[in-house]
C-alpha cells in the first residue's frame, strides 16, 4: 500500500511539473528589459530644414563659441556633447540620445546610397569596438559636382561643434555609410 501511495504521489508530482512546463512553453514571452531610449518609431517628425537649423545652434551656443566635445558631459538641453548626442539633438530624439551604434542599428535610420544623401541625412561609422573610432556627421550638401566631398555638421573631439568639408564614405572603403533618419520628412 505504501508503494502504491508513493507511486501515486510521484505520478501526481510529475503531472504537475509537466503541466507547468507546458504552461511555460505556451505563456507569452516576457518583454526584454527596457532601455532609456524611446523606440525610433516614437521619434517626432522633423524637417530637413529643422535638422540643419538645430545643427547650426551648437556652432555658437557656448557664449558665441562651439559647444565643447565630451563623451561624458551633457549640454544645457540634456544631450551628450559627443557626435551622437549632437545628432540626437538635431533630430529631436529623446535625451540624452542613442549612441552611434544605436543610431545605425536600432531603427532610427535606414541605409541609403551615398548618391542619395540630402541635407539632414547622416554619414555613420559604427562598426568598431572602440567609441573612439565610431563617428556620425550630418550631411549638409555636396561640395562639388563629382560628389567626392561634402559639407557637414559634426561634434568632434578637440574642436567641438563645427561645419566642415568631409569625404567620409565616398570611396566606400572606410567604414562610413549613408543613412536616412526615419523621422525626417521631405
Amino acid at each position: 500500500m505504501f508503494a502504491n501511495l508513493t507511486r501515486r504521489a510521484a505520478t501526481a508530482a510529475l503531472t504537475t511539473i509537466l503541466s507547468l512546463g507546458s504552461l511555460a512553453l505556451t505563456a507569452p514571452a516576457v518583454p526584454a528589459a527596457t532601455t532609456t531610449q524611446a523606440p525610433a518609431e516614437a521619434a517626432p517628425r522633423v524637417t530637413r530644414a529643422q535638422v540643419i537649423a538645430r545643427a547650426k545652434t551648437w556652432l555658437t551656443a557656448d557664449n558665441g563659441r562651439p559647444v565643447p566635445y565630451s563623451q561624458t558631459k551633457y549640454w544645457k538641453g540634456g544631450y551628450r556633447q559627443d557626435c551622437s548626442g549632437y545628432v540626437s539633438m538635431t533630430l529631436g530624439l529623446r535625451k540624452p540620445g542613442p549612441n552611434t551604434v544605436s543610431l545605425k542599428k536600432d531603427g532610427f535610420t535606414r541605409r541609403i546610397a551615398m548618391k542619395d544623401l540630402a541635407p539632414g541625412d547622416l554619414v555613420i561609422k559604427a562598426d568598431s569596438d572602440s567609441a573612439d573610432f565610431r563617428h556620425v556627421v550630418i550631411f549638409d550638401g555636396w561640395a562639388n559636382g563629382a560628389h567626392t566631398a561634402y559639407k557637414s555638421y559634426e561634434q568632434a573631439g578637440g574642436v567641438g561643434t563645427r561645419w566642415k568639408q568631409h569625404s567620409y564614405g565616398v570611396n566606400g572603403r572606410d567604414g562610413y555609410h549613408a543613412y536616412r533618419p526615419v523621422n525626417i520628412t521631405g
